[in-house]
């Protein structure tokens, strides 16, 4: 790829891994620095260096981008997880993540703690429910006055 395709790819590209893998051919290709110079300048690693500069030279800048992870499969099939999915998001009322681990285990008999729960919440576009600042100011000052400790009034 020449120099002129390089700049701009890194110019059109938004994640930022890439673009500091860009910058590493960039700097090695058209400025004609040693690898070990330009990864210092970078704050990496020698071998970070070499990792990705092995990679462009055998993928191109395709093999700039990082591969997909692989981890260990789900328990539950995706067609149960979107019965869920849709029943948490079609309800009106909030849930908590007790509630959503107790839904969870009623439609598939699988127990996942409440940490896990709250990454899958997450990961579907949930927030948590917190209190909001709005329902401090609702009270008159005549019932913050009779709540205050020691304050009567006759």
């Amino acid at each position: 790829m020449k120099s002129d395709a390089l700049d701009k790819a890194y110019r059109n590209e938004r994640d930022g891994h890439v673009k500091e893998r860009l910058l590493l051919i960039i700097r090695i290709s058209s400025d004609k620095q040693h690898i070990e110079h330009v990864a210092s300048e970078l704050h990496k690693s020698r071998a970070w260096a070499y990792k990705w500069y092995k990679r462009y030279n055998d993928e191109g800048p395709d093999g700039l981008r990082d591969r997909p992870k692989i981890g260990r499969p789900s328990f539950v099939d995706e067609d149960t997880i979107m019965k869920v999915r849709k029943e948490l998001s079609d309800s009106n009322i909030g849930w908590d993540t007790k509630e959503v681990m107790d839904l969870i285990q009623k439609k598939t008999g699988i127990k996942y703690h409440k940490d896990h729960i709250r990454r899958l919440l997450h990961d579907w576009g949930f927030s948590p429910k917190v209190a909001q600042k709005r329902f401090v100011k609702t009270a008159s000052k005549k019932e913050k006055k009779d709540f205050k400790k020691g304050y009567k009034t006759r």
